[in-house]
């Protein structure tokens, strides 16, 4: 902002000639939303709650983006035009009735308060900004292009994905992920019971657990949207986890320059 300030200040003074565009200061740190968890108690002197592991503004703050945290009182519409990115993180089971279903008896349902509002965000972002999702993340952006859920992983094969354990996935070759990760295979732990069923529109599946279950998805009809299902930031040492944060913030702070020059003409 300085230095364009500066420009024109110069500009005006007749000190140099007037620039065709305004680049993005090469040092600037993109804008990273991270939506929270979040439940009205009226109730309750306070209000309600909102919360968030501090690992997911850790690993954007480390990885050289702005965490900035969204509640759902905040202006969503507003909102997507500021952000250079969004990082949707884990959470609970999104209500099967958002994909035509009824819940299955071990759903423990996201909090309606996230999932509204994290809907909003969704429907009014731009296409280019770039979109990581994280476990619940990863089914949330499936369930949004009208693709459906898995409701317990355990009624359809026999591998834990719950515990944490360290697992494997196969890559898909030539995909966006396996481009970032370096491999054919990536490795993470996994905490979800859920996972993505039908595809939605414009989705692919880009990893997948030995056991066939989908463990990573990207959006073919966008410039950066990948979902994985397990979680990287929980092993923010590892290699793999590392490049896909350094990748998702290098494709936020392209776009925050591309949105700059732009708006600069």
């Amino acid at each position: 902002v300085l230095r364009l300030a500066d420009s024109l200040r110069m500009t005006k003074l007749g000190e140099v000639d007037p620039p065709a565009t305004y680049d993005l200061p090469t040092k600037m740190k993109p804008l990273i939303g991270i939506t929270v968890n979040a439940k009205e108690d009226p109730a309750d002197k306070s209000g309600g709650k909102l919360w968030l592991n501090w690992n997911y503004a850790e690993v954007i703050a480390a990885s050289g983006g702005i965490p900035i945290l969204i509640p759902p009182q905040a202006d969503m519409a507003e909102l997507a035009q500021v952000l250079d990115g969004w990082l949707i993180p884990g959470g609970h089971d999104i209500d099967a009735s958002h994909f035509g279903e009824e819940n299955h008896s071990t759903v423990d349902p996201i909090e309606e308060e996230r999932f509204q509002a994290e809907s909003k965000l969704y429907q009014t972002l731009p296409s280019e900004t770039p979109v990581l999702g994280i476990c619940y993340g990863c089914q949330f952006i499936n369930v949004q292009r009208g693709g459906k859920l898995i409701q317990h992983i355990p009624d359809h094969v026999g591998t834990e994905h719950e515990g944490g354990a360290p697992q494997q996935y196969r890559l898909k070759s030539g995909s966006k992920l396996q481009e970032i990760v370096g491999s054919e295979v990536a490795r993470g732990k996994s905490y979800h019971h859920q996972a993505v069923g039908a595809l939605g529109q414009g989705l692919t599946v880009v990893a997948e657990h030995e056991d066939g279950m989908v463990e990573a998805v990207e959006a073919t009809d966008r410039p950066w949207m990948v979902g994985v299902q397990w979680h990287p930031e929980r092993t923010f040492s590892d290699p793999e986890s590392k490049n896909l944060f350094d990748a998702f913030i290098a494709a936020a702070k392209d776009y925050a320059a591309k949105k700059t020059t732009v708006a600069a003409r």
